[in-house]
């Protein structure tokens, strides 16, 4: 078969522009402090390290012997050292390879943030085993449901959560994290009892699956394999000047893709991570003067509650070190950033992405000085285009759906299916457009537009409008049957204390901002959004009151 020479140069455009994307990445590497110079015997063993548990489970062991004594943990039971935590993993995955556990079973965790999540998590990795994050905000029914679906042959969880568990019994044991009460089915007493040398090679080595947020639906398993390139950190830092052994305030749950991945990133370079099992943001604020932290990991709605402290409470805490806020899971809301930006200065990283497609965008100080409600420029390594609902490119400043490509991305739902792809990218799940500048802005999502009266609406853009109102803390929309046109939208609100705005004066005020077909129909004052552990609004729980 005589091969085509286009097809020949232009694979061989697509690897040098590879290679030329990992000599970048590892250069930021370097830069970072994330690879640096090591006498050889202390390279010999980090090589091994990674050659015996692969990436994820070898990076605990490297962590403890570039780091040894330095903090890599502190949480409420105080300060752990990199060797320390490398020791307890190994002393559990040695202990529950003698409970039976072999290489691609299932490992489920339902832990909050706490050194009891990393234990178990490095441990599964040294077994090679399939890692799965529970998501602790999961009703009993679901985590029943998601246990049996993803295969658990062993399971962690924190005391709190018991009851939720009633009816399932893995194979190799349950064992409790976070203990009220002490026992011989809790991790500290594997570890005071085990042996701390390093574990077996396993057959094959660990996977992680992160579950989806299950907002709109039921939670669905996204497993994938460890990374093939150092984009997943390389596209990172080439936006965010993160930096090898300094402290980090993890707030995110380390469950969710964000929480988990600047966990791994922190330990990749060596920094302290300050984990709380519930997010105060007095709390957050005292610990970034106390420990002089320089970045802190949250979702938006983290950050809201922190700005609704005021100013005057932020002002009172010397956060000076402080030179990262990096935010994603939900979308920022253009007047939260402003206001951050405000009380904080020019420290907001915002990124867009998800579980399925990993790094997408990523918006700095720079880009949200520009426009506060863009997600920013492409981060190197990705690609993203917007396509029409015909598969055909989009010009810049066109609406349409969004579709990512890159190496980190998903390997496809436990148990079959994906998302939607064209021509190699995948589908966000998010309709949006591309300014001149290569700003990427989110329009909605595509399965939340409605039709009312024959246009297109997308909720997003009322809620951007709603929260941005002096008066309104947030809102949410969704669509609903109307026999006039369709369908219109419902909005939810949560007033400012003190607010005295009435539905009519919501609606004049969308009128007088917006089209009138996207003026909602109904405006319903509530206390608060129904939210996931990861700050999401469960839009679910709102059509279920709409329809109630």
């Amino acid at each position: 078969m005589e091969l085509d020479p286009r097809t020949i140069i232009g694979g061989g455009v697509k690897l040098a522009e590879r290679a030329g994307d990992e000599a970048y990445f590892a250069l930021l590497c370097i830069r970072s402090g994330l690879i640096g110079v090591e006498p050889p015997h202390r390279l010999a063993k980090m090589l091994l390290a990674f050659d015996r548990y692969g990436m994820l489970g070898g990076a605990i062991t490297v962590g403890g012997i570039r780091h040894g004594d330095r903090p890599a943990v502190i949480d409420e039971r105080g300060e752990l050292s990199y060797r320390e935590l490398d020791e307890h993993a190994n002393a559990l995955a040695n202990a529950w390879r003698g409970e039976g556990l072999q290489a691609g079973e299932g490992v489920a965790i339902l832990a909050r943030n706490h050194r009891g999540f990393l234990e178990a998590l490095y441990a599964g990795a040294k077994c090679g085993a399939r890692v799965i994050l529970l998501n602790t905000s999961f009703a009993a029914p679901q985590i029943r449901e998601v246990a049996a679906r993803e295969e658990t042959d062993l399971l962690v969880y924190d005391d709190e959560y018991a009851d939720m568990l009633e009816g399932i019994d893995p194979a190799r044991g349950r064992w409790r994290a976070w203990a009220d009460e002490p026992g011989q089915d809790t991790l500290d007493a594997l570890i005071e009892a085990g042996d701390t040398s390093a574990p077996p090679k396993p057959e094959s080595g660990a996977r992680i699956t992160i579950l989806t947020s299950g907002t709109t639906g039921t939670p669905k398993g996204a497993p994938r394999e460890e990374p093939r390139s150092l984009g997943i950190v390389g596209g990172l830092l080439s936006k965010v000047p993160f930096r090898a052994r300094e402290v980090t305030e993890l707030c995110a749950p380390m469950f969710h893709a964000l929480g988990f991945a600047q966990a791994m990133v922190g330990v990749g370079l060596g920094s302290t991570l300050v984990l709380r099992r519930r997010f105060d943001p007095e709390a957050t604020l005292e610990s970034i003067e106390r420990h002089r932290s320089t970045a802190t990991v949250m979702v938006p709605v983290m950050l809201q509650r922190t700005l609704e402290l005021g100013i005057d409470e932020i002002k009172r805490h010397d956060t000076s070190s402080l030179r990262i806020i990096f935010l994603s899971g939900s979308q920022l809301p253009a007047d939260v950033a402003k206001r951050a930006i405000e009380a904080f200065g020019p420290t907001i990283y915002n990124l867009y992405g998800s579980t399925e497609i990993a790094y997408a965008t990523i918006a700095t100080p720079e880009d949200l000085e520009a426009d506060p409600a863009s997600v920013g420029k492409v981060v190197r390594g990705s690609v993203v285009k917007i396509f029409d609902e015909k598969g055909r490119e989009l010009p810049t400043g066109e609406s349409g759906r969004i579709f990512v490509g890159n190496l980190s991305q998903f390997e496809g739902y436990t148990g079959g299916g994906s998302k939607e792809t064209i021509e190699g990218l995948m589908s966000s799940g998010d309709v949006g457009h591309f300014d001149q500048e290569g700003r990427l802005f989110i329009d909605g999502r595509d399965d939340e537009m409605i039709v009312s009266g024959g246009e297109n609406v997308f909720p997003a853009e009322v809620e951007e409008l709603l929260s941005g109102h002096r008066e309104i803390e947030e809102a949410a929309a969704i669509g609903v049957d109307d026999e006039k046109f369709g369908q219109r939208l419902k909005a939810f609100v949560v007033k400012r204390d003190g607010a005295g705005l009435s539905e009519d004066q919501v609606k004049e005020y969308v009128k007088e901002n917006l089209a009138n077909y996207k003026v909602p129909r109904e405006i319903v004052f509530v206390d608060e959004l129904p939210r996931n552990a990861t700050g999401k609004v469960v839009k679910r729980e709102l059509a279920e009151q709409a329809s109630g």
